[in-house]
């Protein structure tokens, strides 16, 4: 990879190593689904209005928007809002990348070199080692949800590199824009305790905060960013660089959210 291009991964993975404390502080104030739901409508409007469609047909755009983002952030989204810190759903979640090496080499037949593979294994071994030292913070129910989250993470991958060198702003948008009015319905349907004025009445700042940070550098951004790097480079290149996602992840979370058990163990371990 061109230098320009690895440190445009770097930058998405502090962007969405981030997230994960935005994330759990937008929980704190909205149900999970409709807390995706709004991500993905703020990502979508206005700019629908102004971005053309990617050149592909409206049934891959639906298929990319509702795996990629729908699917996966639901399944996040409800893993963390299940029992699960910052910074060990941002280490679990990187397991897309075997999950995204796996699929490139069935469906794509690319062939990640032995040094590719060796290098995931090795960083991942240590993301291990960390999540073992930082306690049970963790219920069954959520990691389970996490390791789906990372399964329908990797399928996003391999959709969007078979459409190949298209406007990835755009197929952002546009998935964006097909998979908020789903969310939206189901949380009608399963939140509804949050759906009247004492429930909307909670809301504060963090709640917009979240709901901007993730609309706009997260998946518009970085989103887009991704989508490109894995329309130039193998799969397994680029997937790789998530696994820098829970370093920032575990920093942020130790910091921002002033968790002295993390501090002081992801300090240690990194």
């Amino acid at each position: 990879m061109h230098l320009h291009h690895i440190a445009l991964a770097i930058v998405v993975a502090v962007i969405w190593g981030f997230n994960f404390v935005m994330i759990k502080a937008g929980l704190d104030e909205l149900p999970p689904i409709l807390l995706c739901a709004l991500r993905f409508f703020f990502a979508a409007f206005p700019a629908v209005f102004f971005i053309r469609r990617p050149s592909i047909a409206f049934r891959q755009v639906a298929v990319f928007g509702f795996v990629m983002f729908a699917l996966q952030f639901t399944l996040l989204f409800f893993g963390m809002a299940a029992g699960t810190t910052a910074g060990l759903a941002s280490l679990l979640l990187q397991i897309q990348v075997f999950f995204t090496i796996l699929l490139a080499v069935m469906f794509l037949h690319e062939k990640p070199s032995v040094w590719q593979i060796a290098g995931a294994i090795i960083s991942f071994s240590g993301i291990g080692l960390v999540a073992a030292n930082l306690g049970g913070d963790i219920s069954a129910l959520g990691m389970g949800l996490i390791i789906a989250a990372a399964a329908s993470w990797g399928a996003g991958n391999l959709i969007s590199k078979r459409f190949g060198k298209i406007d990835m702003l755009a197929l952002v948008i546009w998935g964006s824009f097909v998979a908020w009015p789903p969310l939206l319905l189901v949380s009608f349907i399963f939140e509804q305790n949050f759906w009247d004025l004492e429930g909307l009445s909670g809301l504060t700042w963090r709640s917009a905060a979240a709901i901007g940070y993730n609309a706009y550098p997260v998946t518009l951004l970085g989103f887009a960013t991704w989508n490109w790097l894995l329309s130039h480079y193998p799969a397994a290149t680029v997937a790789s660089f998530s696994l820098l996602v829970p370093v920032f992840g575990l920093a942020s979370s130790a910091w921002v959210m002033d968790d002295p058990s993390i501090r002081g163990k992801s300090v240690q371990l990194l």
